[in-house]
């Protein structure tokens, strides 16, 4: 008798779908955009290694009325100005080690083809309707608001003036979902958070739901995506932005694809843009018969130093330059570790310079060298084996710290208590810091009969490294790889880890260490500037006294230097020019509009590390042509003969303000 077949049972592989919001490609990114990014990164890299299958989606909003102007102004039809743009986003999101599965450019095919499929579906569910409009237009947010709404003629949502519209347009039945959006937030704590945000939609639905203009007529904005069924329209911006979650992963091109996905886990947004995603996009979902994200969390704004950023201040913090000034790893960790996710935060430099020294420098930093330096020291530079004869309570309750962790950071994590997460991961390293100085290595090392203690001991700390490393790993990815490397691991922490990689004692003895530069190298405060002191002419030396023959430099007139338009320039993209070995074509912003310029800097500096840094561009300077190439005007640098370093400056300083 043959045995029966042996019945295989497949497990289904767990899905994790998390998104950013598109970005507007109408400026450079800022502060606001890295957080959000760097947080949804966080989460993705925290999901892979936990062994889901993990989609994670960005990318830039490029259409609308803001993006068309801002291509005027530069003199550029709106799909140049929005290739020329996404650039800086992109090349962000790579110096910030962003592992986005996806980048969605709403400009692409796969994503306007699938913007008028909803609209189809829309009109053959008879949910839309053409109607006059008059009423009032906020213009930055590209939002219709009622004449109650408007308080003193500006935008209830920005505080910015609104102007005066009376045309005809493309309606959505939003309001005929109004109270079945109640029902599913109330159901559904979890839906909208943090918890205040899920009050602020319910009392923003206590009023009447209008229903929601979703066209412009091509007369009035001609740069969106044409109505599949009236050409005298295009797409309002932010139904066409908001369809990106759903036409990346497949809906009406790959049923199978996007089954998978669909519904996203979490949906990460600012607070300014709650409204869009909580109503207009659930509304739509809904519209189309599909279920709602699992998850909507805002989180709140940065201001700095008190102040609210803006450009005018001067005061927008440049993630590009945070990231070359303290590292990408630290920056990331700053902005996760010091405010809790969902409430406002206040960015300084003293904040960030205070945390990176104390926790980054001193707690870590200083474990892992340490650490490092002893194994070199006292244990020819392999990781020694433990005794268990050795081990003592001190070891163990190590070892049951760092078991502790998967259940504490895990709960964190899947709650975005970001910041307490790092809290419970610190648990560990001021154990481990601790434990070195009650345990002492180096007067275990005096003693040859304490070997086997100091072997354990080593161990220990060598194997909590291992650990921290893992934990780390997705607010620190570069930093983490490094500490496991170091220490002797070969493990990879760019995919799914084994839940027994996690516990203790999987470091294998005998592995050698190769201890490296410093994690985070001690940031010293800008030293005081002393002030200049008056030398008589009495005193200087005779080498540096001038002849009273000798003939005097051409002078100018104040007059003379005024001619001269000197502005502060934010390098967005950088690329060799061809044929060139000294040239480089740089796209610079202005503040006002973003210039393209030949250098002749090819030798000192190559392209990617010049993204985002500040210079100083002679603005009026007649434009040129350079190897067929235009150049409107020039950035200041040292050198003679050759070109030793750019001209630019101590602080981050905004682009556009004038140099004095």
């Amino acid at each position: 008798m043959k045995p029966s077949p042996r019945k295989i049972i497949l497990r289904k592989q767990k899905t994790f779908y998390i998104t950013t919001p598109i970005y507007y490609v109408n400026d450079v990114p800022h502060i606001g955009h890295a957080y959000t990014t760097i947080a949804a990164d966080v989460l993705a890299r925290y999901k892979r290694l936990r062994g889901y299958e993990t989609f994670f989606l960005t990318g830039t909003d490029e259409h609308g009325q803001k993006v068309q102007q801002a291509a005027v102004k530069q003199g550029l039809d709106p799909q140049a100005h929005a290739d020329r743009m996404v650039t800086a986003f992109k090349e962000l999101w790579k110096r910030l080690t962003i592992s986005n599965s996806d980048f969605v450019r709403t400009t692409e095919d796969r994503h306007k083809w699938i913007v008028q499929y909803v609209l189809r579906e829309l009109k053959d569910r008879n949910l839309l309707y053409q109607a006059a409009y008059e009423g009032w237009y906020c213009l930055p947010d590209e939002r219709f608001w009622a004449g109650n709404e408007v308080v003193d003629g500006k935008c209830p949502e920005c505080g910015r003036p609104v102007e005066h519209i009376s045309e005809s347009n493309y309606f959505f039945k939003m309001s005929a979902y109004r109270d079945r959006l109640i029902q599913h937030i109330r159901k559904h704590p979890g839906f909208i958070q943090p918890e205040s945000r899920r009050n602020e939609v319910l009392g923003f639905l206590d009023r009447p739901l209008e229903d929601l203009c979703i066209s412009r007529p091509r007369a009035r904005l001609s740069w969106g995506i044409p109505f599949p069924f009236d050409p005298d329209y295009v797409t309002y911006v932010w139904v066409d932005a908001l369809v990106n979650y759903i036409s990346v992963p497949g809906y009406g091109s790959d049923d199978r694809r996007f089954k998978k996905w669909w519904p996203a886990d979490i949906h990460l947004v600012g607070k300014d843009i709650l409204t869009t995603h909580a109503v207009y996009w659930s509304t739509l979902l809904m519209a189309l018969g599909l279920d709602l994200p699992k998850t909507l969390f805002a989180h709140g704004w940065w201001t700095v130093n008190g102040e609210k950023m803006s450009k005018s201040l001067g005061n927008v913090v440049d993630p590009n330059a945070m990231a070359a000034e303290y590292g990408t790893d630290a920056f990331r960790y700053f902005l996760l570790r010091e405010v809790p996710f969902g409430q406002d935060g206040d960015f300084s430099k003293q904040a960030m310079t205070g945390r990176y020294n104390s926790e980054l420098a001193n707690d870590l930093g200083n474990l892992f060298s340490r650490t490092l330096t002893m194994i070199e020291k006292y244990s020819g530079g392999a990781v020694p084996k433990p005794h268990p004869k050795a081990v003592k309570a001190d070891d163990r309750r190590m070892a049951a710290r760092a078991g502790k962790l998967y259940k504490s950071v895990g709960g964190e994590m899947d709650r975005f208590a970001f910041h307490r997460a790092l809290l419970e991961i610190w648990t560990l390293v001021d154990s481990a810091n601790r434990y070195v100085e009650q345990n002492a290595p180096w007067d275990l090392a005096k003693d040859p009969k304490k070997r086997p203690r100091l072997d354990t001991v080593l161990y220990h700390l060598a194997e909590t490294i291992r650990i921290l490393a893992i934990y780390l790993f997705p607010f620190m990815p570069t930093t983490a790889q490094r500490m496991i490397t170091e220490i002797g691991s070969t493990a990879q922490l760019d995919h799914a880890l084994k839940p027994w990689d996690y516990q203790w004692g999987k470091l294998k003895p005998a592995r050698a260490v190769q201890k490296g530069r410093p994690l985070f190298p001690r940031m010293e405060a800008p030293a005081t500037i002393p002030k200049q002191e008056t030398v008589a002419s009495a005193t200087l030396s005779k080498e540096i006294r001038m002849e009273s023959t000798q003939t005097e430099p051409s002078l100018i007139t104040i007059d003379d230097f005024r001619k001269l338009e000197l502005r502060v320039g934010r390098v967005v993209t950088a690329e060799k020019v061809a044929g060139a070995d000294k040239l480089l074509k740089l796209s610079v912003d202005i503040g006002t509009e973003t210039r393209q310029i030949v250098a002749g800097i090819a030798k000192k500096y190559i392209p990617e590390e010049l993204i985002g840094k500040s210079v100083i561009l002679i603005a009026n300077l007649k434009p040129a042509v350079i190897r067929g190439i235009e150049s409107r005007g020039m950035i200041l640098a040292a050198g003679d003969k050759e070109v030793e370093a750019l001209a630019t400056f101590i602080e981050p300083v905004q682009p556009g303000l004038r140099v004095k």
